[in-house]
């Protein structure tokens, strides 16, 4: 029989379902779809390739059969479940931190480093969305002109925090409309509406936060630079949905503004949105729902000699999360 065997874990949550919608829109080669997610959502039906489709529990033996098992589900579930899915025979993309500083897991982003898929032992991880944000825009710019360094300034939108954090969002936002006082947050540390904080999973003893560890710990591993130092602040911010970047680089080479310009335009998964003249530049409004990163603000460096400065922004549920992994698999 042609096609695959495809298991979704987590398969109600918000980067679940543009899964389960990319599987689709690309015509990923599906034989057999099985979905499931936590007990409190088994039992659901879902809608897929024209018939519904009943979301069960994780069980013994539930991998038995499947190619392939995407894994859109916190790092405890990926732990004790992505191990057993991939002695099962089938091929584990896990979405969450359980394996991407594992170093005999291939931690990819399709675009960039595509060769470390070569020699996978039936695990492989998706690496963090902002991470896969910044190296797209980073790996042309370490072939053209080599990266030294990178503050990086994250925007991160509240879909960042799943579906609770979306709802806590709006919900904020329609009290402050009434006049109301703000629900107190449960999903985020902070109420989002009508505000932004730094704030974007946990802090350490050294005051950096997970993600910002992540910024620098990861995108070492995609680009091959284990040296490189990344300088990272973590925002959330009140936007539903697109993560925005605000990046500094440290090149070893010069790379004026034109040639930065025809680099990224160049570079696959990029598209410059980048004139001024008529307040065009990248945006979470223009950005939702689409497959590339926009980056734009191109501009030579004030600190950084050589450098370079420029925005970027991306869906971090489409390609920070359930493109790459869809992308992983097409390689595959």
């Amino acid at each position: 029989m042609s096609g695959r065997a495809v298991a979704v874990v987590g398969a109600t949550g918000a980067v679940g379902e543009e899964l389960l919608a990319l599987l689709a829109s690309r015509r990923f080669p599906v034989r057999e779809l099985r979905l499931f997610a936590s007990a409190p959502c088994s039992g659901q039906r879902v809608a897929w390739g024209g018939r519904e489709h009943v979301v069960g529990p994780l069980a013994p033996g539930c991998f038995a059969g499947v190619d392939l098992a995407f894994f859109a589900v916190g790092a405890d579930v990926a732990a004790a479940h992505a191990p057993a899915a991939a002695a099962a025979g089938a091929i584990a993309i896990d979405f969450s931190t359980a394996y991407r500083r594992d170093p005999g897991v291939p931690l990819v982003v399709p675009e960039v480093n595509a060769a470390a898929l070569r020699g996978h032992r039936r695990l492989i991880a998706n690496p963090n969305c902002s991470t896969i944000l910044l190296t797209l825009a980073l790996a042309p710019l370490q072939r053209a002109a080599g990266v030294r360094a990178v503050v990086v300034s994250t925007y991160q939108a509240a879909s960042g925090a799943g579906r609770p954090g979306i709802e806590e969002l709006r919900a904020g936002i329609a009290a402050l409309a009434r006049g109301e006082a703000l629900p107190a947050a449960v999903a985020m540390p902070q109420v989002l509406a009508g505000n932004l904080f730094p704030h974007v999973d946990a802090f350490g003893d050294d005051g950096w936060s997970g993600e910002e560890d992540k910024l620098q710990e990861e995108s070492r591993r995609i680009l091959g630079l284990p040296d490189l130092r990344v300088d990272a602040t973590c925002v959330r911010v009140p936007v539903e949905r697109c993560h925005s970047e605000s990046v500094a680089v440290s090149l070893q080479r010069p790379l004026d503004r034109a040639a930065a310009r025809a680099v990224f335009a160049a570079a696959p998964g990029l598209a410059v949105v980048d004139d001024l003249a008529v307040a065009r530049y990248p945006m979470p409004n223009l950005q939702t729902g689409r497959d590339e990163v926009a980056v734009g603000r191109i501009r030579t460096g004030r600190v950084f000699d050589p450098g370079l400065t420029f925005w970027l922004v991306g869906d971090q549920v489409r390609k920070g999360a359930a493109l790459n992994a869809v992308q992983i698999a097409e390689l595959i």
